[in-house]
């Protein structure tokens, strides 16, 4: 695609919204007192709870760092067993090896492309006869999409794992009227703020959480496993500048300068999800008469739509996905595939899994293809967008 000047530009799949009002509040930290470890951090921790309805959030250097400290502070460890779906980044398998427990998978629902509710209770009952039941499943909501938390939920609490919601795509999206990120209970939903998300802090993650124990436990592990509280140290009363090391933990935190991008972020927040959700209701009327299927939201839920995936109803074009997607991308749309199984990535197949353990997701994977969808997307660039996949699955 041209723009007005005559330069091919490619319109990719997502781009960060940034404006004046973020350079601003940027600009302001660098010039106060703090970079990091200050006051502004805390002021957007309490905002993301209180946009989330949790009663805490933690703050840190991106959802990958928060997914792993969901999985220590639910208490994955070494002989632990983690169960995901295999349509994810990779983060969502690789957090519970960074705890030396063992992954697995459930296979997707193929209405929503999450993970299926009704497999993973047959496959929980089958891992009870076993004496093998998993100590924390990590359901994705893919693309924006909220799981079906309402089984998930009533699974965790009958055969007692932690629930840790990857919900990395999913900020701002509802479930029963509720945001994502509310009602977590005893367990903890994990939100990503890399640029392509819905509201970004550059790189930045957040954990959620309504558990006092668990939200004390990511503070504890997010700083080194340092802490200064009075209430907390051995030896309160030896000085001001003491601290005590109490477990391993990480340099995971995020700095001022992020917290301060990501609370401008979330003045627009709504507005940005809005302008997705008008986006990807304009692919799905415009889509609806190609060979192809677009993405179904369940009932009761509203997607923030982080993602736009099609399935291409490959039966009925003559052009394989590869060529399809090499015509989109050469005539300057950017489109992406979200996601490639996780079990069929080479280091997971040397871990034992192999092509046909999760149909439903390689399935899926076989006839995706992710078209650009981002609150910056003009009117004429989606237009463009769509008269460009007609004429190429048309030839």
């Amino acid at each position: 695609m041209r723009d007005e000047s005559g330069t091919f530009r490619l319109i990719p799949y997502g781009h960060q919204d940034i404006d004046a009002s973020d350079i601003e509040a940027v600009v302001a930290v660098l010039r106060s007192d703090w970079l990091t470890q200050g006051p502004t951090v805390g002021e957007f921790e309490r905002q993301i709870a209180a946009y989330c309805g949790s009663r805490y959030a933690v703050a840190v250097n991106s959802g990958t760092s928060a997914l792993h400290l969901a999985c220590l502070a639910a208490g994955v460890g070494a002989g632990d067993a983690v169960w995901t779906t295999p349509n994810t980044f990779v983060a969502s398998a690789n957090c519970a090896l960074y705890c030396g427990a063992t992954v697995d998978y459930v296979d997707i629902d193929p209405r929503s492309y999450n993970l299926c509710p009704n497999r993973l209770e047959e496959k929980l009952a089958r891992a009870a006869r076993a004496g093998t039941l998993p100590k924390a499943v990590i359901p994705v909501h893919f693309s924006g999409q909220p799981c079906d938390l309402d089984a998930l939920r009533a699974l965790s609490a009958k055969y007692g794992f932690c629930l840790i919601e990857d919900a990395c795509h999913a900020f701002g999206a509802d479930y029963r009227g509720r945001p994502v990120g509310s009602g977590c209970g005893a367990g903890l939903a994990v939100f990503s703020f890399h640029p392509v998300k819905i509201i970004t802090t550059g790189e930045g993650g957040v954990a959620v959480t309504d558990d006092e124990q668990i939200y004390r436990r990511l503070l504890l592990l997010r700083t080194h496993g340092i802490t200064r509280d009075a209430f907390e140290v051995a030896d309160p009363e030896a000085g001001p500048w003491y601290y005590e090391q109490q477990a391993l933990g990480f340099n995971y935190r995020l700095t001022d300068l992020q917290a301060a991008l990501g609370i401008s972020q979330l003045k627009r927040a709504t507005a940005m999800v809005a302008r997705r959700r008008e986006l990807a209701a304009r692919y799905d009327r415009e889509l609806a008469p190609l060979p192809l299927t677009v993405p179904v939201q369940d009932a009761g839920s509203r997607s923030s739509w982080h993602l736009y995936a099609i399935r291409l109803r490959l039966d009925a074009l003559r052009k394989s996905r590869l060529e399809i997607f090499n015509a989109l991308r050469a005539a300057g749309i950017g489109v992406n595939v979200h996601y490639i199984p996780v079990h069929l990535q080479p280091y997971f197949r040397k871990r034992g899994f192999k092509p046909g353990d999760f149909p439903l997701a390689e399935q899926y994977y076989r006839e995706a293809i992710t078209l650009p969808l981002y609150s910056g997307l003009t009117d004429a660039q989606q237009a463009s967008v769509i008269e460009t996949l007609g004429k190429v699955l048309a030839d």
